[in-house]
């Protein structure tokens, strides 16, 4: 038999109050269900008795009001959901009390505590969280794709490592292995040809846990998903048995990688979330993007250079961030390309997936830290024919083919280099903080490390 639910009900004045009540007497009818609380959430004009009193005795319930009733009250809604402990936010309102940016706002409320958002035709589940590691832990998940989670994966996991931890991260990617997968990027050597020959078996060698591995030199887990929810749950996914086997190697903490906007499904002590100043303000402002930044105990901007993003644009999201989570640290940054071999006096043929927008700046940044010269870029890792023609075109002009190691770099990128009789070295992003901001890569590294040793104690606190 299936517990009760208790479900918290909001309703308006702009509904006939009689009609409201058969709805509410319906609800409380059905077996399991339970109305622990009714909130009003506007709507006063249509009503010959608006007072608490009147409402109340006509609804034949208690009934909770805001302070004014001509709006909605977000944090009684929090208070009503955290008092009862309610299992369902029913929403039996409608326009004009409520809009789509309204209920996106309810429905954040909801999950952020656990509770369903229902109403007429939609349903929003709580994110779902399998309570399985067994040792300190943290999350980095995302606000949208290409926004460099991978990137900061595998510098927080080389920052903790260097800090006497030993890390390994656990990676879950639309390419990941059919059952998890463990990369020793702690005791192999992972070279372009090592990645060909996994490549030709039919292995996914660019997906995040292998680009994880070579960077950080650390034990990985590759994981798959498919789908990703407005909330970031996914439709099905191996993260559970990854996390597992995570509490199985020879880690002391464990970074669970998000994929996209899709966040997996395992509890951790602690979160970094990244917000990429380049996706358009209305998906982070509203949705579920104040969501997943309140999910954060570090938030990590990243993209905060022109033309990807303004300063003004910048500020406005620093803003924003901090006004829904004022506990959170938030940091602006920028990425750039770190050869992982020496490069200084080559001819190079640069592979990204950084926009043409800023290949400038890249190539710059290149040329004047790494004394080589930049022949020809290409921003098409993920397209592989127009990635195939720009090698085709600066190919003979090229020693190195210097690529990230993203969608097509192996299968395409690695391997039409090696066959042309290139030299293939691979390329890191280094999240590098804006000069504006005080303390600047040290400030970075140092709010990391924070979020770690709070994860540790988080941990050791709840054993």
């Amino acid at each position: 038999m299936s517990s009760l639910r208790k479900i918290v009900c909001l309703v308006d004045g702009e509904h006939y109050i009689p009609v409201t009540k058969s709805a509410l007497d319906m609800l409380d009818s059905l077996e399991h269900n339970e109305i622990v609380a009714v909130v009003f959430i506007g709507g006063t004009e249509k009503l010959r008795d608006s007072s608490e009193e009147g409402i109340s005795k006509q609804l034949e319930r208690p009934v909770h009001f805001g302070e004014d009733h001509h709006k909605i009250p977000y944090e009684l809604v929090e208070e009503m959901i955290e008092k009862y402990e309610a299992d369902v936010v029913m929403d039996l309102s409608d326009e004009p009390i409520v809009d789509y940016s309204k209920r996106f706002k309810l429905a954040t409320i909801a999950l952020q505590n656990g509770t369903t958002y229902q109403g007429p035709d939609f349903k929003f589940e709580p994110l779902s969280e399998h309570d399985v590691l067994k040792k300190p832990s943290l999350k980095i998940l995302g606000t949208g794709k290409r926004i460099g989670k991978t990137a900061v994966s595998a510098f927080a996991a080389r920052l903790i490592h260097n800090r006497e931890y030993n890390p390994c991260i656990v990676a879950m990617g639309r390419g990941g292995p059919e059952k998890p997968e463990i990369v020793h990027g702690d005791q192999m050597e992972i070279t372009p040809q090592y990645l060909m020959e996994q490549s030709d078996k039919g292995v996914h060698a660019a997906s995040d846990h292998w680009e994880d591995a070579l960077m950080s030199r650390i034990l990985t887990i590759g994981c798959r998903r498919c789908g990703g929810g407005l909330g970031g749950d996914v439709f099905i996914t191996n993260t559970k048995r990854g996390a597992q086997l995570a509490n199985e190697v020879e880690a002391d903490f464990i970074i669970m990688e998000g994929s996209g906007a899709a966040i997996p499904p395992i509890k951790t002590d602690k979160h970094i979330v990244l917000v990429g100043a380049n996706q358009p303000l209305m998906n982070i402002n509203n949705f579920f993007g104040p969501y997943r930044i309140k999910l954060a105990d570090l938030v990590i901007l990243t993209m905060c250079e022109e033309p990807m993003s303004s300063r003004e644009k910048v500020k406005k999201l620093m803003a924003f961030i901090k006004e829904i989570n004022p506990k959170a640290e938030v940091i602006p940054t920028v990425f750039r390309p770190k050869p992982l071999e020496n490069i200084q006096g080559k001819n190079v043929l640069f592979a990204t997936t950084a926009p043409d927008t800023i290949k400038d700046v890249l190539v710059k940044h290149l040329e004047d830290n790494y004394g080589c010269i930049v022949v020809g870029t290409t921003s098409h890792l993920s397209n592989r024919p127009l990635l195939q023609k720009d090698i085709e075109k600066y190919v003979a002009d090229s020693d190195v083919m210097l690529t990230e190691l993203k969608a097509a770099a192996v299968d395409v990128a690695t391997k039409d280099a090696l066959e042309a009789g290139l030299e293939v070295v691979y390329c890191d992003n280094i999240p590098t903080v804006c000069s504006e901001i005080e303390g600047g890569d040290e400030f970075l590294k140092e709010s990391i490390i924070k979020v770690v040793n709070d994860a540790i104690e988080s941990f050791n606190f709840g054993k």
